[in-house]
């Protein structure tokens, strides 16, 4: 009897001691969360995409919270208006940025861009960018396997089974930039809206020479520099073979894409263009 009272007794003593150590503990090391955290993290969208630079939406309120101002700080998703929200909890001021959207930077559908092999391994562009350049004889194109569409929380992006380019939903696409990181030949990017969604863009990576790059694939960048000439606001562009436009300068004129001869300056949401009417000649005749 006495062995088990003089058990018990220690037990009770030892859980009162490692409770004090423990109560001790966690007041040394509590951590004091600041309550505008909550705060902000009620104005974000929740969709913890990660397109802000920062893990999930806490991370990005955090840091939003610790930062001495939002310069450099915006949730995709949630856009201008959640910035305007944040801003006001934080008695703080956000400045206003250019919607922006995903572009796939590549126009080699199957019918311009054959296939010269055939991959049989896993469905992954990640994998088969491992593994080889590609199933045509461009080495900088679209893969097709959809890595892009696997990592699309916004259901904003899908492979066409037509063109096995992929395709952005304007209306879902977030600007996150998921698909950006996930594209392992660097073909998609974010670009900026545009007035009423109107973009032009190089859609060719392609960084070989004219003859290599056309051979490949019918709509590539030959470096031709006819894009470059056409600009008056030198938003154009040739670095190593391939042309780029710069969307901060492009004035959407349009005259690039007149001027290219294989098709890789895209134009989207235009109206249709009218079409040419040619001047006929007319001589006098004499009454």
């Amino acid at each position: 009897m006495d062995i088990i009272l003089n058990t018990l007794i220690t037990l009770s003593a030892l859980g009162v001691v490692l409770a004090v150590i423990l109560f001790f503990v966690a007041q040394k090391f509590k951590v004091v969360e600041d309550p505008r955290i909550d705060d902000v993290e009620g104005c974000l969208p929740g969709a913890n995409c990660g397109g802000c630079g920062y893990p999930g939406c806490r991370g990005f309120a955090e840091a939003c919270v610790k930062a001495d101002t939002l310069d450099g700080m915006f949730c995709p998703p949630g856009g201008n208006d959640v910035m305007k929200s944040v801003a006001g909890a934080l008695g703080m001021e956000a400045s206003e940025k250019e919607p922006q959207i995903a572009v796939v930077r590549c126009n080699g559908s199957h019918e311009k861009r054959r296939k010269t092999t055939v991959y049989d391994g896993p469905s992954s562009c990640a994998v088969s960018h491992s593994l080889y350049g590609g199933d045509t004889d461009c080495a900088y194109g679209c893969l097709g396997l959809g890595d892009c569409v696997e990592v699309c929380t916004f259901d904003a992006i899908y492979i066409d089974e037509e063109s096995g380019l992929p395709i952005v939903d304007e209306e879902n696409c977030t600007a996150c930039g998921a698909c950006v990181k996930a594209c392992p030949k660097s073909i998609i990017e974010l670009r900026n809206k545009g007035k009423k969604s109107r973009r032009i863009y190089v859609s060719c990576v392609n960084h070989d020479k004219g003859a290599p790059a056309k051979r490949a694939c019918d709509s590539a960048c030959i470096a031709c520099n006819k894009c470059v000439k056409a600009c008056p606001f030198d938003a154009i562009v040739v670095d190593d073979f391939c042309a780029y436009i710069d969307f901060e300068k492009c004035k959407l004129c349009r005259k690039c894409v007149e001027e290219c001869p294989t098709g890789a300056i895209l134009e989207l949401n235009f109206p249709p263009r009218k079409a040419k009417v040619e001047k006929e000649e007319t001589s006098e005749v004499a009454n």
